[in-house]
């Protein structure tokens, strides 16, 4: 089971409302618990080969997913009737967040520029792997939301993209 599988899992038992949820396959056991002031995820994992560095990770996914939906409410609250008529692209996953594919290479998209189906906008590293973040949609983008070389959570808003 890998990290965007463990991601939709725990969104939906976020949305489902459910207070325990347990999942366990041959090299995986996964409990979510919710319902209190913290959601808590943990991932056992039994590997031919310990793989320590992703045991943590889950944790931090958990708390990410579950602090999210407060977070855009929070932001878009004020100025929602100007961002509404805009796509928002957010982070598929979590990592570090790079405007440009290495520091001597020119942005990959800057604010006012058009862009198309498919374009890369930004590469999102994760556990020493670069990840470049296409877009669904076409338009001009109008707000770059994260900061060059920041750290970003899953679902985390990064771009606000005009359609029209």
């Amino acid at each position: 089971m890998d990290i965007k599988e463990i991601q939709n899992l725990i969104k939906f038992v976020a949305k489902s409302g459910a207070s325990e949820v347990k999942l366990e396959m041959d090299d995986v056991k996964i409990t979510i618990k919710t319902g209190s002031d913290s959601d808590t995820t943990i991932v056992h994992q039994v590997p031919a080969v310990p793989q320590i560095p992703q045991i943590p990770q889950a944790p931090q996914v958990a708390q990410s997913a579950a602090a999210q939906p407060a977070a855009p409410a929070q932001e878009l609250a004020t100025p929602a009737s100007d961002d509404s008529k805009y796509i928002t692209i957010k982070s598929p996953i979590i990592g570090t967040f790079y405007r440009k594919p290495s520091p001597d290479k020119p942005l990959f998209v800057e604010v006012g520029q058009t862009i198309a189906e498919g374009d890369v906008l930004c590469i999102i590293e994760a556990m020493k792997l670069f990840n470049e973040i296409e877009s669904e949609v076409s338009g001009k983008v109008v707000k770059i939301l994260v900061d060059d070389s920041s750290p970003v959570e899953f679902d985390q808003p990064l771009f606000l993209v005009d359609p029209s």
